[in-house]
Formats: C-alpha cells, structure tokens, sequence
C-alpha cells in the first residue's frame, strides 16, 4: 500500500494475536504525599504514574546524584581516579548539615568521599570532591550544568554540589529520573555503592538514609534529600523479575511519607506493568528493496535497543507497523533514515522509532544503474 507514494506500511504482529487474549485491568494510579512525583521504566524509558513532574523545584541532597555523575565521568576519562588524595579545604570542614566528619587539611582518597556523599550525604564530602574534580565549586557547578544538558535535563540549573538552597538551584522530578537512569546506565559499577547500608570515616558510623534499603530487597539505591524548603525527597530504583524501575518523589511530609510514597509507587509498577525488549540496536528487523546499487536489498533497523513497557497479559496485542520510503536508491550511508517503526497496542501509538540502514549499500556498476533506471521508469 503506498501513502502519498512516499512509503510502504507493513505491519506484522510481533506475538500472533488470540482473540481470547486476556483483558488487563489496570487500577488508577496511586496517589501519594508529595508536590510531584513519578514511575519511569529504566529500560523503556517510559512513564508509568506521573504528576507536575516538570515543576521546578529544591532538589536538596538529590543534587548529589549529579555530583557523583560528574565524578564518575570523571574518573572514567582517567582526569581522576579512586586512589586520588584530597587535601580538605576550610570550606569543605565547615559545611553546615549532613557530614562525613571530615577534618580540615586531612587527606582523604576519592573512594572513600565518594561513599561519603552517597551513602552518608556529607555536604563536606560533596565539596572536597568539587574542589578535587575543579579546583572550585562554582567551575564544578559548570560541569553539573554542562552534563544536565547533555542528557536532556531541560528545567535544571546547579549553583552547587550540595543541595543546600539558593534560588538559581533546581530541579525537577523528570530530569532528576533523567539523571538516575543516566547514572546507572552509564556507571554501574559505581551506581553499586548505593546499595550499601553502612560507611564508616573516621571510627563514625553512619547509615545510609535510604530506608528501602532495609525494608525492599529488590531496591539497590539511590538518595534520600531533605530542607525545609524542597521538604522530603528521595529517588529509589529497585529490580523485580529483570525489570528496573525508578521512582521519584518531590516534597514530601516527612520521612515515613517519602519512604510510603516510593514504595507504594515500585509496588503499582512492578504489579501491574511488565517490560520486554523488542529489537536489539543494529538488529536487521527489515529488508527492504534498493535500487542502483551492488546490492538489491538493504538491512533496516534501530540504533538503540528497543525496550517496551506494556501492561501486564497485553503482550499477544502488541504489533509493529513499518513505514518505508519506497524507492531507495544507491549510494546509501550507514546509519541513514529510510522510514519509521511504529509498535501498536489496541489501536494506539505506544513507540515511534526511526527506521535506519544497518548496512552500507554504494552504488553498482554502470549497467546495473542504466537497468535499475528503466525498471523505475516502468514502476514509478
């Protein structure tokens, strides 16, 4: 079938579809004690439960999940490493709230500030990172921009590595979901130290803030944040059956309402949701006709895996529909979009993909072209 002679509609049913398939119900939402809040599929990306996730707001200490991002992008481009010593600044020592008890002039390796900021929200470790990293807070804080725009934080502005309130310094739970999934895509490694209840710094042992961590085995992180301004927040991310899910909650009553809140948020995600990868990145999932070239046919497919996030017993509805540009023509570049991917469930539009060549085709010789040229004069 063509549309306006521009494309070729496939669609193909990526599980047969049963006409006694199950129908899933699927309750509301859970409404929960805090200003904004969020569920997001860490794989898909996609958005489960969502409520004025792109009001800007304090982000408190979940500001520090972007000082350890920087951090660690740090490290793996080899400008910092682990077993770096800082010497503490009299800025660091006298940062007022949560504290790793570091003292002025001490000289303190990476890794163990590291766990400082995220197992026990030190302000003073935050800025002795800053300053290893920078030399000065306010050029770390550049870096915290920098990163935001680079990952899509569209409504973020850092003025510091801590939290600690001032006016240009926010966020939203949207960017902040953003960052997290970031985080742990990008670091896992370092992401890990999220899991862990306990550090220990100079013979002062403090627990991390995170209380899911003791009440939800399948949650491993990742930041508690608190003022009198922003109120109660935290981020989780939890694994139930290979599926990662990331809450995130904004402005809470108190602790027990913020720890309430995510947990009621994972539950109704991973209860009532389920996520299966569709196609892997560069997988030849077409193959279309082209013209001209050494070749007749070309491999399409995505860039990026392709993850989905459905409601649970809803899979044997799920299709795809390719839409191709019909007359492709050689030379053609890897990495060229040819069409889109569209996946269906009941009649709507979950997932729009560019559709890309996998392979490059160059053109073929010249009878090959002069008989392509006749054949499209013929088909055109």
């Amino acid at each position: 079938m063509r549309i306006k002679s521009l494309f070729l509609i496939v669609s193909v049913f990526l599980i047969s579809n049963s006409a006694v398939s199950a129908v899933s119900i699927i309750p509301s939402p859970p409404t929960v004690d805090a200003k904004s809040y969020l569920l997001m599929d860490h794989d898909s990306q996609q958005l489960l439960v969502s409520r004025e996730i792109d009001m800007k707001l304090p982000p408190a200490s979940l500001t520090k999940i972007m000082t350890v991002y920087v951090a660690a992008y740090e490290l793996a481009q080899g400008n910092i490493s682990l077993d770096d010593e800082t010497v503490i600044s009299e800025k660091a020592w006298k940062m007022a709230g949560s504290r790793m008890f570091i003292e002025v002039n001490d000289k303190v390796m990476v890794r163990d500030l590291l766990r400082g900021i995220i197992i026990q929200s030190g302000n003073d470790a935050s800025v002795a990172i800053a300053e290893h990293v920078s030399g000065d807070e306010a050029i770390f804080a550049q870096l915290m921009n920098q990163h935001a725009k680079r990952l899509g934080m569209k409504n973020s502005h850092f003025t510091n590595s801590t939290g600690l309130p001032h006016d240009n310094h926010y966020t939203t739970a949207r960017d902040v979901a953003i960052l997290a999934s970031a985080l742990i895509r990008d670091f896992p490694e370092l992401y890990a130290i999220h899991a862990e209840k306990q550090f220990s710094y100079n013979d002062i042992k403090q627990n991390n803030r995170n209380r899911l961590l003791w009440l939800d085995e399948s949650v491993d992180g990742i930041k508690t944040g608190h003022t009198e301004e922003a109120g109660y927040c935290l981020v989780t991310s939890a694994i139930r059956e290979n599926m990662r899910m990331i809450s995130v909650v904004f402005g809470s009553s108190g602790d027990n309402a913020r720890t309430k809140a995510n947990q009621f948020l994972l539950n109704y995600g991973f209860r009532f949701f389920e996520t299966t990868k569709i196609y892997s990145r560069n997988e030849n999932i077409y193959t279309a006709d082209i013209w001209k070239g050494k070749s007749d046919n070309i491999h399409l497919g995505l860039g990026k895996d392709l993850y989905v996030t459905i409601p649970r017993g809803q899979a044997d509805k799920l299709d795809t529909v390719f839409e191709v540009q019909e007359f492709i023509i050689a030379p053609v570049e890897q990495g060229s979009n040819l069409g889109h991917m569209s996946l269906i469930l009941d009649d709507k539009k979950i997932v729009d993909k560019p559709l890309i060549a996998i392979q490059t085709v160059t053109e073929g010789g010249f009878f090959k072209r002069i008989k392509d040229e006749l054949h499209l004069m013929i088909v055109r």
